[in-house]
């Protein structure tokens, strides 16, 4: 038998099931699970994802045996529903829809209505006995198809439909006769032919081909690209396509469409939670024409529209009883979509639903309390960088706003930025470094890049279930949706609030995506807690994680931060920030600029005690957790004056002649100061630059425990080393130094000395640095640098054109080259470790924070990640992730199956988002 491509749904059988994402995408395996379980779903079948691969293999042709297992599937439905597709008389009418592995929402295509053609409206009409529904079935299906198979402007269709409206005398697309339809669709196909010089397609055969083409199509186009991108979806996973027989919420107040969540996405409550809308199809609830209604009263506000359990009790009552159905079936909060066709309930969809941070972790800590999944599986269903969500800021209640509109809280959080009305202006401007809102009367697909580069996002319309909020809650971006209260108007780039406040484009405004409010400017913001069921979840985190995580750190806040997020000591503190605060700037270019030795001592004195001051913060903070300090790293002349007058003020306090200090400046000018006089290069040839150092981190340690009693363990790291030499030389000094300081005060300090590997070089000979040094600390940074010979600094010019065209999977300095940084990274742990088993081996680069970056980290064995205090959370997590998921491929290679059994689901897909 050749491959199967085509799985067939139906009447409680079905070929699939859910653990077939990988193969039927995340839409196909659920319709296949739902239907097996007994839940009414329309029949249909799934083509599968190997077909979109082999489409893109061969320059989009398919399979030879497609067509043949496309008809036999469509038979089956015809069998079951009864109808048949094309028919005069009784027609059977299919919706086809993508389907990636991991949720996509809005980013691929989708067509209802198909089969539908001058012939076909006919046996409908009889069928339904209602003519306007027949006719509004058809211009939707011409509209869509015209559009997304055809490459129709949308806006041309949506020209005509207004016009026809303004012709009506009306406002609601509902407003308007089965005979304005009828017109419509007959303007609309010559409208086709008029811009595109094709007949619209009247063979039902031609028009499903057509459909399953551009879907398979809309898996390459940009706005599905983008997304890809922005949430690491492999390019290959490809999509599948679903064919399913059409249900109708459109036939008349007796018929609905809604979109649900079994739990809130925005707070995690477990309440039933989404909107409906009588005698509507799908595309009408999330696509913000009308106004959506509850689906219940269980959050209930004085003027809300009539719920779905009071217009149609029976069916919610159905609906209701599904969703605990569902909930114990997946042991998930799921995303539910379902149409009501003559008070008949469908199932059409149902998957994982996209959640906030709060909710995710809401969510997977109630759900173990109600004995539906363990600690385990909470942890591993929280995403690492939804964390980021938590940690920012909300509007302080104290601070002063003018509110000048409500919307929907469509999405948590608090932001401010400058207005602009476009996608391509929000992304612009956000690249030169500006903070914006992005306002659109309702956004679509092709607004993801925009919703990304953007802080917040306010639409005037849409729901809860809009595409503006969906998108926005899986971004972590706060959003407000379906602010009526605002009047957009794109010519003139502005929007005019109720109480007639006109902001334009470049102006301020605040968005609360907890309460739907809108302000004027700026509004000031309060950092948020990190408790409650965060910190719940967080115990479970440290419980199940192998390695450490640290932060790096340079000031007591900084390390006081990182504390409060869980830091277990400081990976990175960098000596020569301290060194730029204005009370000792002046010391350190005194030392810089001076003749000889002396005058370096001299100077050099002044800066001892205030760096002990530092150290001293430093190790209070950390109560006796580990801290790494790096000696002095960046080039001498990044602590020079530029200025003229910052030099002629230097030159007085020096009693030096401005002219010397210019010679001076400009002699210690470098082009490439990345590859120049840094790091060791400045401890060997002033010593006396580290010593001083040295001295001041052993003196602070010293009267620390001799004072406090604190258990303080130091580790001095050595930066840029190349050779063993250099090491061995300051290694020596440093040593020195340490011994006569632990002398001069009689106590008794253990310190370690290491290094930090952050040249090709020094991981190459990692086995010969490692006699010397009792600790690594990979600098991802400048190896990122040094092996791609890339400059950080101007690599952003061109990087991301990189990424968006598939040269480089991600920014290497977002996420760890694993081929080519990341060998460099293994051979030097395995090179140390050979001359010393016992070596402490971490990282203290960017990488640290970024989750994909971490499990690799833990891949190779290292004892610790350090990262930005406020990315602490999220590397916990990542390493908690890695050592699950790392027991969880042993258990499974242990039982020789490719399966992880019953539950599995959560592992196959990105956590909390798919």
């Amino acid at each position: 038998m050749g491959t199967k491509y085509v799985y067939f749904f139906g009447a409680g059988k079905a070929d699939g099931n859910a653990k077939m994402k990988e193969l039927l995408g995340g839409k196909g395996a659920n319709l296949a699970e739902m239907t097996s379980i007994g839940l009414p779903v329309p029949a249909g079948f799934t083509i599968s994802t190997e077909v979109c691969t082999e489409y893109y293999k061969n320059d989009r042709n398919y399979p030879s045996s497609l067509a043949a297992e496309v008809e036999k599937n469509l038979a089956q439905v015809e069998a079951l529903m009864g109808k048949k597709f094309g028919d005069a008389k009784n027609p059977l009418l299919v919706s086809v829809r993508s389907g990636a592995r991991a949720s996509m929402p809005g980013m691929m295509d989708t067509i209802l209505n198909l089969g539908l053609n001058d012939t076909t409206v006919q046996g409908i009409i009889a069928q339904s006995g209602d003519e306007r529904f027949a006719y509004d079935a058809y211009r939707r299906f011409v509209q869509m198809y015209s559009d997304v198979v055809m490459g129709m402007p949308k806006d041309e269709m949506e020209h005509l439909l207004e016009q026809k409206k303004d012709a009506r005398g009306v406002h609601l697309d509902t407003d308007l006769k089965a005979s304005d339809w009828k017109e419509l669709v007959g303007e609309f196909k010559a409208k086709v032919k008029a811009t595109l010089g094709v007949e619209f397609p009247e063979d039902p055969k031609e028009q499903l081909w057509g459909a399953i083409g551009a879907v398979f199509g809309s898996w390459m186009n940009q706005r599905a690209i983008t997304y890809r991108r922005l949430n690491s979806i492999p390019a290959d996973w490809g999509t599948a396509v679903n064919v399913q027989s059409m249900v109708f919420g459109n036939m008349g107040n007796d018929c609905a469409t809604g979109v649900a969540f079994t739990r809130d996405p925005s707070t995690g409550e477990n309440y039933f939670y989404g909107e409906y809308l009588v005698n509507a199809q799908g595309e009408d609830v999330v696509a913000g024409i009308r106004t959506p209604q509850p689906i219940n009263r269980a959050k209930y506000k004085p003027g809300d529209l009539p719920s779905m359990e009071e217009v149609l009790p029976e069916c919610y009552k159905q609906l209701a009883e599904i969703r605990d159905i569902l909930e114990r079936h997946y042991q998930d909060m799921q995303d539910i979509e379902f149409t009501i066709e003559k008070g008949i309930l469908y199932m059409l969809q149902c998957r994982s639903g996209k959640r906030t941070a709060k909710a995710a972790i809401k969510i997977a800590v109630d759900m173990v309390a109600e004995k539906l999944i363990d600690e385990k599986t909470a942890v591993l269903r929280v995403a690492p960088n939804q964390l980021d969500q938590l940690l920012h800021p909300s509007l302080d209640p104290k601070a002063d706003k003018k509110v000048i509109a409500k919307g929907l809280p469509a999405s948590p959080g608090a932001a401010s930025g400058e207005v602009v009305f476009t996608a391509d202006e929000a992304e612009t401007l956000a690249k030169l470094g500006h903070k914006v809102i992005l306002v659109r009367v309702e956004t679509s697909p092709e607004d993801i890049h925009g919703m990304h580069a953007a802080q917040g996002i306010l639409t005037a319309r849409g729901g809860m279930t809009s595409h503006a909020a969906v998108v926005a809650r899986g971004m972590g971006k706060c959003c407000v949706a379906g602010c009526g209260d605002i009047k957009v108007d794109y010519n003139q780039a502005q929007f005019v609030a109720k109480d007639g406040s006109v902001i334009k484009k470049g102006d301020v405004i605040t968005l609360d995506g907890s309460t739907g409010e809108v302000m004027k400017g700026a509004v000031a913001t309060v950092a948020a807690g990190v408790g409650g069921d965060f910190g719940t979840l967080m115990g479970w985190v440290d419980k199940f994680r192998r390695m450490k995580v640290r932060a790096n750190a340079d000031t007591p806040h900084d390390a006081k931060t990182a504390r409060d997020f869980g830091a277990e000591g400081i990976g990175l503190c960098r000596t020569e920030h301290m060194f730029f605060e204005a009370d000792r700037i002046a010391a350190v270019r005194e030392m810089i600029l001076s003749a000889d030795l002396e005058g370096r001592k001299k100077a050099l004195a002044k800066i001892l005690p205030m760096q002990k001051g530092d150290f001293k913060g430093l190790f209070r903070e950390m109560k006796g957790l580990p801290v790494t300090i790096r000696l002095l790293d960046p080039p001498l002349h990044e602590f020079l004056p530029q200025e003229e007058k910052d030099i002629e003020a230097l030159s007085a306090t020096m009693g030096v002649s401005v002219q010397t200090l210019k010679h001076k400046v400009e002699f210690l000018h470098e082009f490439n100061p990345m590859l120049g006089h840094r790091g060791c290069r400045l401890g060997i040839t002033f010593p006396e630059i580290y010593d001083m150092q040295v001295q001041a981190i052993m003196e602070a340690a010293c009267e620390l425990v001799k004072e406090e009693g604190f258990d303080i363990v130091p580790e001095i790291m050595i930066p840029l080393v190349a050779t063993t030499k250099e090491l061995a030389v300051l290694r020596a000094n440093s040593v020195g130094v340490c011994e006569d300081v632990i002398k001069r005060y009689a106590v008794k300090v253990e310190y370690l000395i290491g290094t930090m590997i952050e040249l090709p070089r020094a991981a190459i000979t990692a086995d010969a640095i490692a006699a010397e040094a009792e600790f690594f600390s990979f600098g991802t940074n400048d190896l990122t640098q040094t092996t791609f010979g890339l400059s950080r600094d101007d690599a952003g010019k061109f990087l991301p054109f990189y990424v968006e065209n598939g040269l480089l999977e991600d920014d290497p300095f977002v996420t760890l080259d694993q081929q080519g940084v990341g060998e460099l990274v293994r051979m030097g742990c395995q090179k140390g470790r050979q001359t010393r088993p016992g070596i402490k081996l971490g990282i203290c680069g960017e990488h640290g924070g970024d989750p994909a970056s971490v499990i690799f980290c833990d891949s190779v064995g290292l004892d610790y990640v350090s990262c930005s205090p406020f990315r602490v959370p999220i590397a916990r997590l990542s390493a908690a992730h890695a050592t699950l998921n790392a027991e969880a491929k042993a258990a499974s290679a242990a039982k020789g199956c490719g399966c992880g059994g019953k539950g599995s689901d959560a592992s196959q897909q990105p956590a909390a988002t798919a």
